[in-house]
């Protein structure tokens, strides 16, 4: 595959599905889905070990016939693969080692997970809080020997939810909270004074309206101690229910940019979320 200047290629990997987009800045179409690949039902956790053998297969599956020796390839990784948290930077820390313990110790009280499966990585800060995300260490080295394999240059692997917040953060309207839909998972941003207190990643059930979102929010914003915001911004692909208008006592819901869609399935719609490579 010819690769043009200004086109990389993108991967994006979820529970259920894995996809490879062609990107161009100035040549052709935006975004082009070359391929897809729907992951078996009732497998392990591809943030598992075991899940992970079962993504290389699916991946090599992927790419089959694709000639990408020598593409940059950009990674979106679903929110319900990874773990985002906030770190308390501990009373008196001055080396990164200090920083680096309390984020463990946080992420197992969260998650209950061993440390040592996850590959963290933070804008650490001593002085305080900040923000950390944990990606499993089997999938990451999932993606690295692929990459060596085909030849590829892996520029960026990232959570879903950072692609969103680093896009529309700066312009968030105060008083309210920021969310990214996106297939069956709603990641939330907690927001006060114009600081991000918490990220919260909500299983989206069948039939999710105006109703479900203003209960799963105040129920987010009481275990939090802040109060509910008045609405909340929302980026992906929405579904139908939400936009009708809200009745009272409902937070609202804004769409941030245009509705997505395209016809592009969830995964396609996960990669096209990256920086551009």
């Amino acid at each position: 595959m010819r690769r043009f200047p200004g086109q990389a290629l993108r991967l994006g990997i979820s529970a259920t599905a894995v996809s490879l987009l062609r990107t161009s800045r100035w040549r052709g179409d935006k975004v082009a889905v070359l391929a897809e690949y729907a992951l078996p039902e009732d497998e392990p956790n591809i943030a598992s070990a075991a899940g992970a053998t079962i993504l290389a297969q699916a991946l090599r599956t992927l790419l089959e016939g694709q000639d990408v020796a020598g593409w940059p390839v950009g990674v979106v990784l679903a929110d319900e693969l990874c773990r985002l948290w906030q770190v308390n930077p501990p009373p008196g820390a001055a080396r990164l080692a200090d920083i680096e313990a309390a984020a463990a110790l946080r992420f197992h009280s969260l998650y209950g997970e061993t440390p040592a499966a996850w590959a963290f990585s933070a804008d650490w800060d001593a002085r305080q809080p900040f923000y950390a995300a944990a990606l499993p260490r089997a999938l990451l080295a999932v993606l690295h020997a692929l990459a060596d394999d085909k030849g590829m240059h892996l520029v960026e692997i990232v959570p879903h939810f950072v692609t969103g917040w680093n896009r529309w953060h700066r312009a968030l309207r105060a008083g309210g909270w920021f969310g990214q839909w996106h297939d069956r998972m709603l990641t939330l941003a907690a927001i006060e004074d114009h600081r991000l207190r918490a990220i919260r990643a909500v299983p989206v059930p069948q039939g999710a309206d105006h109703y479900w979102l203003t209960q799963t929010i105040g129920r987010e914003a009481l275990l939090l101690g802040l109060s509910a915001p008045a609405q909340v911004q929302l980026c992906g692909a929405l579904p139908p229910a939400l936009a009708k208008p809200v009745q009272a006592g409902q937070v609202a819901c804004v769409q941030l940019g245009a509705a997505q869609g395209n016809g592009m399935s969830p995964a396609s719609l996960l990669a096209a979320a990256g920086s551009p490579a």
